[in-house]
């Protein structure tokens, strides 16, 4: 057996660890999000864009997570997959398994923007796009240039795993820090300054993407623990039918969210139309804009849960390789702790500032109709942001100790059965503030089910703890 990389996983404290990896994981994910955050704020503080560039980001949003979606499930699952290999010390599958990532994450996202392009009035309706004229003009004219970028979005963000699993999460981070550094420094410039509009936005978009794109290409001519060969990027169904499996829970997760969007954003159409005050036409973006917004902060709560999970992913999958899953369970039990701080200091944020926050968004250039319904939706809609955390970051952490298909099924069922189907029935007995019930109504009944699953694997590996520690007794008993 070749002799193993990356050995420190498996000595080190895995506080420390958790530490090592989770905080650039973190900053990453998080500074992805502010791509599509950044736009909305600049957008809706341009006086010609508003609510109507709000709406529109909205509808455009659940587009680049299923571009996203197709990523993570070849970044994550190569990740996941390249570290037990390594904690097995078999370097040269795990050369051939990032080359395989290359080139799916490369063709897929060709595919992507082909699709895009053909159907782009059909998949811009299906999200709810039609609300209004304005609102679906500028949703075409975002989502065209944003196609534009999926092939370098989709490479950059698939690459950002791997190189975590090569041992630099700081390279990880920065790269995606670059590109959006891109991002802020030319959003004002071609919003204000040029007045591009929504093309100025997603300009500012893409060009970011190419500066994390060609550092990841820079990384894997010079990747550390493995070499890369002509050879590793000749696909290899053997290989791939193993790590994509492994990523699944990540696509999932991700699809099963926008089928929750369109869901929402369709039942905000239909019934803010019911409704006295957003049935008038001027009115009828906003609660699609607001709703947006609110999954924004959202969506910044979940990077810091799923980045503290996903830094997990090495330091985990290495340990279950190299059979240490006392150390694996030492490290779950540190990721659900921080995972619920996260989600309590979420909950006394939107709770107690929820004026101040959708003010970053323009509100004062807006109705009082905009800030009172925006107020309520954050306080109704991310009440159990605590258990939201939790949940997610037992998802991922299963699919890191190789438990894809229990990840897989408690994340389908948040998703699609609650996040879907809440969002579909709730309406109906409670107007617009059954589609803001949904959210919460979801998380609850997961975690139900997930504190079944998280009792089911401390079971396990503290038996398997538990023989580790009487062979290492007998071995000293012997000497």
């Amino acid at each position: 057996m070749e002799q193993k990389a990356n050995q420190y996983l498996e000595t080190e404290p895995v506080s420390a660890l958790m530490r090592r990896y989770a905080i650039p994981c973190i900053i990453s994910l998080l500074v992805a999000a502010l791509y599509n955050i950044v736009d909305q704020i600049f957008i809706a503080n341009a006086d010609y864009l508003g609510s109507y560039g709000n709406a529109a980001n909205t509808v455009v949003f659940p587009l680049t997570v299923v571009a996203l979606a197709v990523a993570v499930m070849i970044g994550d699952g190569a990740c996941a997959f390249v570290s037990i290999l390594l904690g097995q010390g078999r370097r040269d599958d795990a050369g051939t398994t990032i080359g395989n990532a290359v080139t799916l994450s490369a063709a897929s996202g060709v595919l992507v923007t082909f699709v895009y392009l053909a159907f782009s009035r059909q998949i811009l309706a299906m999200f709810g796009g039609t609300v209004n004229a304005e609102t679906f003009r500028q949703s075409q004219e975002y989502f065209f240039w944003i196609t534009v970028g999926i092939p370098f979005y989709m490479f950059g963000q698939a690459m950002n795993p791997i190189i975590r699993s090569d041992g630099s999460p700081k390279f990880a981070m920065i790269s995606t820090l670059a590109g959006a550094v891109f991002n802020i420094i030319f959003d004002p410039i071609l919003i204000f300054g040029l007045r591009w509009g929504m093309m100025g936005a997603a300009v500012a978009t893409i060009l970011g993407q190419i500066i994390t794109a060609a550092l990841a290409v820079w990384y894997l001519c010079h990747i550390k623990a493995v070499r890369l060969g002509r050879r590793s990027f000749r696909l290899n169904g053997a290989l791939i039918r193993k790590f994509i499996p492994l990523g699944i829970t990540s696509l999932l997760s991700q699809l099963s969210l926008v089928a929750a969007m369109a869901a929402i954003n369709n039942m905000l159409r239909k019934y803010g139309a019911l409704d006295p005050v957003f049935s008038q036409a001027e009115y009828a973006q906003i609660p699609m804009a607001v709703v947006g917004i609110v999954m924004k902060f959202f969506q910044i709560v979940i990077s810091v849960a799923v980045g503290m999970a996903a830094g997990c992913i090495p330091v985990a999958g290495y340990n279950i390789g190299a059979n240490r899953k006392e150390r694996a369970l030492e490290l779950f039990t540190l990721l659900l702790k921080c995972e619920a701080l996260v989600g309590v200091a979420a909950l006394v944020i939107v709770e107690l500032f929820p004026r101040q926050l959708i003010a970053l968004f323009g509100a004062a250039n807006e109705s009082v109709y905009y800030t009172a319904f925006a107020v309520k939706s954050f306080r109704i809609y991310l009440c159990m942001m605590a258990l939201a955390t939790v949940n997610k970051g037992t998802f991922i952490y299963l699919q890191a100790i190789g438990k894809a298909l229990a990840s897989t099924m408690i994340s389908m069922i948040r998703e699609v059965a609650f996040g879907v189907g809440f969002a579909l029935v709730l309406p109906m007995f409670y107007g617009l503030d059954g589609v803001l019930y949904s959210m919460p109504a979801s998380d609850l009944l997961t975690f139900l089910i997930a504190a079944v699953v998280i009792r089911k694997v401390y079971r396990e590996l503290s038996a398997d703890r538990e023989d580790v520690l009487a062979v290492r007794q007998a071995a000293v008993q012997g000497e």
